[in-house]
């Protein structure tokens, strides 16, 4: 395995190979670039010599906001290079609210007190001008570097401490979220070394990556893992990858790459997306293909596996992890060289007295689960029940996280910080249960939908709902609503349409959904809405906003509320 032996991610970077090849940027309108570890360091060394001269200094908060490509990755690693410490931020899209969005972007930048917002030269003005009013940081818009040599830009890096900030990285969801994860050096370079062992990091690796930069998955697997281990790595934007989903195995079968990260739905999306004719595919050298977006499905791995496996790819490539911004990235990550372990679970005796208890596979109301597998090295895990009390083997509750790369608290947010850490232990909110040492994660504990004492988990809803051919993949939110009259929760259901047309047979969709749901979960849902492409409303990790779906659909619904509907 390649050894690590750095105080700091900038001495990392510095050590590495000037001619080894670092980051590849592919796209379907123009040529491939591909930057070499001495190229990637002299653009850094350009952007931290541009920071200094705005008055940029160790320890200053700097604020990137570009599209994914080299750029933004430059420039992370020049405010590293002069001390500073980088956040990156979702770039805007036309389905962001302006003002919501512009609100927001203020708000994480005096919560941070950043001293500078980086943009491109495409940033939108209106967004531009809100911010030169509501923030006291000063914005600063870059074109596209060039690519030269490192010796045509002499900086001396700041010779940081391993304790001192890295970087900040957001959690998951709205840009208006101040919930910003401080992390250390020295907390980051032990993630990348637990995480590098679990997974046999060699010299031979080379990753695949169309994940966003400002979320943990891709800024830490896919940026901070090969610029510390010196691996080369292709990248694609996630708009590219969404409208033409089959780059990503176009990608890792001509480059390749061995190791790749995609949340969940990413697996059946690409086995319901990717047209026959167009598989042409060589996936015999990819040995990790890392599920890591809980909990983990075992149908979308089926449907995965059943759609590529002729392709070369080996079933025991598909791999799953529990990760968070909070703990750096990977708390867990199943074993090399075996598929992730699973467990049929009886569903009525976890629905109604949280307990995972094994049963044949195939009997009825059994539930499969899939490990995200055992903890990292210096990584703990505690289950505990509403009270606190530690939870045995096979009983459900709230998964407790302690390590040696978690974060300290959330930046200038001591309220929140206070909220979630006790005692060294950090409260996920996640639910789950242990058995055999492997940890099987269920969902949110905020989510969680309560039935007349049955305790319903909206994913289970939201996956049968999706495997209707009319609904769009991974585009339904399940919520409980408190009902007065009956003393429980109900079930509200919100799903996009694949296609507008698809509107006339609404009736028809409607009550098969609602005939799945019954048959296998034995509940009924209050309400299904029915909605046009790109209702559902999204976090900036992509993935349906459970919260703001629900508060969207109650304004355009206030009978809900006012206990109307049938």
């Amino acid at each position: 395995m390649v050894s690590l032996n750095s105080r700091t991610l900038v001495d990392a970077l510095l050590a590495a190979p000037p001619h080894r090849p670092f980051v590849t940027v592919w796209s379907d309108e123009e040529d491939s670039c591909t930057v070499t570890f001495g190229e990637f360091i002299g653009l850094a060394k350009l952007q931290a010599a541009s920071f200094q001269a705005h008055g940029i200094k160790s320890g200053d908060r700097v604020i990137l906001i570009m599209p994914q490509g080299i750029p933004l990755m430059a420039s992370f690693a020049g405010a590293m290079l002069v001390g500073a410490v980088p956040a990156i931020l979702a770039y805007p899209n036309f389905k962001v609210d302006p003002e919501k969005y512009s609100s927001g972007l203020a708000g994480v930048s005096r919560n941070l007190q950043a001293r500078l917002i980086v943009v491109d030269e495409d940033f939108p003005v209106e967004f531009s001008n809100h911010l030169a009013v509501a923030s006291d940081a000063q914005l600063l818009r870059c074109g596209d570097l060039p690519v030269v040599s490192s010796d045509d830009a002499k900086l001396p890096h700041d010779r940081s401490s391993s304790e001192s900030l890295a970087f900040i990285q957001h959690s998951a969801g709205t840009t208006g979220l101040q919930k910003g994860v401080a992390l250390s050096h020295a907390a980051v370079l032990t993630q990348l070394e637990h995480l590098a062992m679990a997974l046999k990091i060699s010299a031979h690796d080379r990753l695949y990556s169309w994940l966003p930069l400002y979320h943990d998955m891709g800024l830490i697997a896919c940026f901070m893992l090969p610029l510390a281990y010196h691996l080369p790595i292709v990248m694609q934007s996630p708009i590219e990858w969404v409208v033409r989903p089959g780059t990503m195995l176009q990608l890792i079968s001509e480059y390749r790459c061995t190791l790749a990260w995609v949340p969940n739905f990413a697996l059946q999306f690409l086995a319901r997306r990717v047209r026959q004719e167009d598989r042409n595919y060589d996936l015999s050298g990819l040995r990790a293909l890392i599920n890591c977006s809980e909990p983990v499905r075992a149908q979308s791995i089926d449907e995965f596996m059943s759609a590529y496996g002729q392709y070369g790819l080996r079933p025991d490539a598909l791999k799953s992890s529990y990760a968070m911004a909070e703990n750096v990235f990977a708390v867990t990550q199943s074993e090399m060289g075996a598929p992730p372990p699973r467990m049929v679970i009886d569903g009525k005796e976890l629905s109604q007295r949280n307990v995972a208890l094994p049963i044949a596979d195939g009997a009825a109301q059994g539930v499969c689960f899939v490990s995200s597998g055992r903890c990292l090295p210096g990584n703990h895990l505690r289950i505990v029940s509403a009270e606190g009390r530690d939870l045995s083997d096979s009983e459900v509750g709230e998964i407790l996280i302690q390590s040696d790369s978690l974060f300290e608290g959330y930046y200038n947010r001591p309220d929140l910080s206070d909220a979630v850490i006790k005692d060294g232990w950090y409260s996920t909110g996640d639910l789950g249960f242990r058995i055999d040492g492997e940890l099987y994660v269920i969902g949110r504990k905020k989510d969680l939908i309560v039935v007349a004492g049955k305790n319903i988990y909206p994913q289970d809803i939201e996956e049968i709902v999706c495997r209707h051919p009319a609904i769009h993949d991974g585009r339904a939110v399940a919520f409980g609503l408190y009902n007065e009259d009956r003393g429980t929760e109900d079930i509200v259901v919100a799903a996009e349409l694949e296609k507008e047309t698809e509107a006339k047979g609404a009736f028809k969709i409607e009550q098969t959904l609602r005939n799945a749901i019954a048959a296998e979960l034995d509940v009924a849902p209050r309400a299904i809405f029915l909605m046009p492409p790109g209702w559902i409303v999204k976090s900036t990790a992509g993935k349906p906003a459970r919260s703001t779906t629900r508060e969207k659909l109650l304004a355009q619904h206030p009978e809900l509320i006012e206990g109307q509907v049938a």
